[in-house]
């Protein structure tokens, strides 16, 4: 065997050894999740199940306890939708513009301010939990899903500033002057220029606010109301809700549908995301 053949062996066996390391704990969930719970005790954590079903997943779904209430995590993963939507496509619209702005538009004490919208990148989230629970609370949107929206925007705009900023300032600034002589306004020049150009970014911008946001746990128990928790606290309190005997199928179920939106997001966009960042997405 030649010198490059065992080079390939070594790389590819260790690929595969950390493959297996990293799949192994979602092997762990997905099994148990099919097990019932006399193949769970009379099985170990690797076996695979020898009467599959979903009814652990049924239940997770719709029957399981959170507390005192067991409707399982259908209300919770509803709220999580109706927070995500709007909130991925309010603050990644708005980053495009500020990217636009900061890159393209530049005034006087812009790169200031961009320094200052970078800030809020690395401030750790829980410096934001009471001056936010205080502006919630003047704006009557404590405890609602409109203002677990409205947190997300604005938590999430540093980030999609960066991106958006950072990938603009590759563009050409040509495109934009040659525009300008020609007439095009502002938006004009946005909608018809700019925008059509940022198929990478936009993706790379999504996803990752899609799966910051659905992820959430601190924003989501700090400032939901009984009907407004996202999935990850539902999650939480069914995982933490005492009962007679403990389901680990049903828990390992909600944690695979908890996880599941995200999952699918990366196995469908995944590329665009890598295509994204390689075409400029973290530089600048």
């Amino acid at each position: 065997m030649t010198r490059w053949s065992w080079h390939r062996l070594v790389l590819w066996s260790t690929l595969l050894l950390f493959a297996v390391f990293f799949l192994t704990p979602l092997y762990v969930m997905v099994a148990t999740s099919l097990k019932d719970m006399a193949q769970v005790r009379n099985g170990h954590l690797l076996s695979l199940p020898t009467d599959p079903t979903l009814a652990s997943w049924a239940k997770a779904w719709g029957t399981a306890c959170t507390g005192i209430d067991c409707g399982g995590l259908k209300p919770f993963f509803l709220n999580s939708v109706a927070m995500v939507l709007p909130a991925v496509v309010v603050s990644t619209s708005i980053g495009a513009v500020n990217g636009y702005v900061l890159s393209k538009w530049r005034f006087r004490g812009s790169e200031t301010l961009f320094a200052m919208l970078l800030f809020g990148v690395f401030m750790p989230m829980q410096v934001v939990l009471l001056p936010m629970s205080q502006v919630l609370g003047w704006l009557g949107l404590a405890s609602s899903i409109w203002g677990l929206i409205l947190v997300h925007i604005i938590a999430g705009l540093p980030s999609t500033t960066l991106f958006f900023r950072n990938y603009y300032v590759a563009v050409p600034d040509e495109l934009v002057k040659a525009a300008t002589i020609d007439g095009a306004g502002f938006w004009q020049i946005f909608w018809r220029i700019v925008l059509p150009l940022s198929t990478p970014i936009m993706m790379v911008t999504l996803i990752w606010q899609f799966t910051n946001i659905w992820n959430d746990f601190l924003y989501g128990v700090v400032f939901s109301g009984a009907d407004s928790k996202p999935v990850t606290v539902g999650l939480n309190n069914l995982a933490n809700t005492s009962s007679s005997v403990k389901e680990y199928n049903v828990d390992m179920a909600a944690a695979l549908i908890a996880g599941l939106p995200t999952l699918i997001v990366y196995v469908l966009a995944g590329k665009y995301f890598v295509r994204g960042l390689t075409a400029g997405a973290v530089k600048g």
